[in-house]
């Protein structure tokens, strides 16, 4: 793994950020031999010998990255007719570890989007069977309403598919909301509110399980996980 060398320890032995700069300022951090106090030169795990507290630390081969997806963007690696993609987003040197979208966005909505090669953990988060929650915020034509509410609460017929039951909250005037759900069919959310009589005019995803868009990504921003979200994650999957 290439990057900072704080950030590279955070992620590869799934110790916090904090955790990671107070052993680098103790000296029990080493880069080819040499002790190092500051965590920002860049590194290569794989190229590099980094040893904390005497013990090699390596990548697992495995990237981990939160994107905040503008509107126009699709959720995908690639697009045979030239779209703007997630994948373009990113850097060289992560789209070369060929990440995955884990769930994806309509492309006029926005909001949180993680992507990984780890297929395992893909599979666990975008399986209903696992429960992962995501949320959402949308925007409506009109008030949702406490019989809204009741609808998503119990399992929604819409057609090809019954939905699990999810929830809505209602925000302010009613025409915001907050959707949560544990699947994420094709244009469920848009499916179901037009279910109930309404019209989604914006949507935006706020988390996926434990992870959280962090509050200072603006739309088309990125970030690897730190250690702390990678660990939580995995835990939700119930991967570690």
């Amino acid at each position: 793994m290439k990057g900072r060398l704080d950030k590279v320890l955070a992620t590869c032995t799934l110790i916090s950020r904090t955790d990671a700069q107070a052993a680098l300022k103790a000296g029990r951090v080493t880069v080819d031999g040499v002790p190092v106090r500051d965590g920002k030169g860049k590194v290569d795990s794989d190229a590099q010998v980094i040893l904390l507290d005497g013990k090699r630390v390596e990548g697992d081969g495995f990237v981990y990255v939160m994107l905040y997806k503008p509107v126009g963007v699709l959720s995908a690696t690639e697009d045979k007719k030239g779209a703007v993609t997630a994948m373009d987003l990113l850097p060289e040197e992560y789209r070369k570890a060929a990440p995955g979208v884990v769930g994806r966005l309509d492309k006029d909505a926005e909001g949180l989007l993680l992507l990984t090669n780890n297929g395992d953990l893909n599979h666990r988060l975008t399986s209903p069977k696992h429960h992962a929650d995501k949320l959402y915020r949308v925007t409506l034509d009109i008030p949702a309403t406490e019989a809204d509410v009741a609808a998503f609460a119990a399992p929604m017929d819409l057609g090809d598919f019954t939905t699990q039951p999810g929830r809505l909250e209602l925000v302010e005037d009613g025409k915001t909301a907050l959707v949560t759900i544990h699947e994420g069919k094709f244009h469920q959310i848009k499916r179901m509110f037009q279910h109930q009589g309404k019209t989604v005019q914006a949507l935006k995803r706020l988390s996926i399980g434990p992870l959280v868009l962090d509050e200072m990504l603006a739309p088309g921003d990125w970030r690897p996980l730190t250690g702390g979200e990678i660990r939580e994650i995995l835990q939700a999957a119930d991967m570690m």
